[in-house]
């Protein structure tokens, strides 16, 4: 039974992979289990200066998913590349994929030139959408020519595979997608969370202190299935799908929809365990379904 993938001529053993902000540098739970049955780890978003993130309250529980509005709260490229990538090379081997933000074209040329150095990264994971930050990624995420330009500068400094995070909050995310392609990218994950609120109705304002922030969990996998895909028919580089994953059953219809690879997000901060629990119940389900390759089933619907 084959579960080993391929993303831009990087392998990994099974589609599996932790999504940016829901498993920190990996070092986390390092002592819960071996981190090396994961297909590969994609690292807290991290930006070119050390950031303190919003202000709190900045979770907030919904019906099956959460808003959050941390803000990207991380030590920067420096800190990434000097302490947290080698403590985490230390116990895992693995595909390591470096989730890269910025507040601007320059910032996202720095940070991206300093990450591809690094023979420890992989891959490069280009967050063009998050919704949490004043004056930040959201506004590149929502334009396909601001995505196109950040894609085009990041890939003129890197050597290594470079896969842009998509925003699902636009009206056609396919058209932004394309141009990313077109701009060089060579693959691209979707989707990053959906923009919400939470009101408390006893104190009449918002929960968060934020007002808004990014919607994820089980509640969104059926917009983010749609939206990997429409990109998956209408481009031709891999896509890592994200949005809502919770199961073995989640990870193999996603990859029906067009999906590579797989990164489980929300579902590790509800049970930390997720992406064990879904390796583990992997192979039993593809022997149910009469799938011998699981790259046989990438894009069948």
């Amino acid at each position: 039974m084959v579960t080993e993938v391929n993303l831009c001529g990087v392998r990994l053993a099974n589609p599996v992979i932790p999504a940016s902000g829901t498993f920190g540098f990996g070092l986390e739970m390092a002592g819960e289990y071996d981190l090396n049955i994961l297909g590969g780890i994609s690292l807290k978003g991290t930006t070119l200066e050390a950031r303190f993130g919003n202000e709190c309250p900045r979770i907030a529980e919904t019906p099956d998913g959460m808003l959050n509005s941390v803000g990207l709260q991380n030590p920067g490229i420096e800190a990434l590349l000097s302490e947290k990538i080698p403590q985490l090379r230390k116990i895992y081997g693995g595909v390591v994929i470096a989730n890269i933000s910025g507040f601007g074209l320059e910032e996202y040329v720095k940070s991206c030139t300093a990450a591809d150095k690094c023979r420890d990264i992989d891959i490069l994971e280009v967050n063009v959408s998050c919704p949490n930050v004043h004056g930040g990624g959201m506004a590149f995420g929502t334009s396909a020519t601001a995505a196109a330009e950040i894609t085009a500068a990041v890939k003129a400094v890197c050597t290594k595979p470079v896969f842009v995070k998509l925003s699902p909050n636009v009206t056609d995310i396919v058209s932004i997608a394309k141009a990313c392609e077109e701009a060089g990218a060579d693959g691209l994950t979707l989707v990053n969370t959906l923009l919400g609120m939470r009101i408390d109705i006893n104190r009449r304002v918002p929960i968060l202190a934020n007002r808004y922030g990014g919607f994820s969990g089980r509640a969104i996998f059926p917009v983010a299935l749609r939206m990997v895909n429409q990109v998956s028919r209408a481009c031709s580089i891999p896509i890592m799908g994200c949005g809502g994953v919770s199961s073995a059953s989640d990870v193999i219809e996603m990859m029906m929809a067009g999906a590579t690879a797989v990164q489980v997000g929300a579902e590790n901060l509800k049970n930390p365990y997720a992406c064990k629990e879904i390796l583990e119940e992997l192979p039993s389900l593809m022997q149910k379904l009469g799938i011998e390759d699981i790259n046989e089933i990438i894009g069948v619907a």
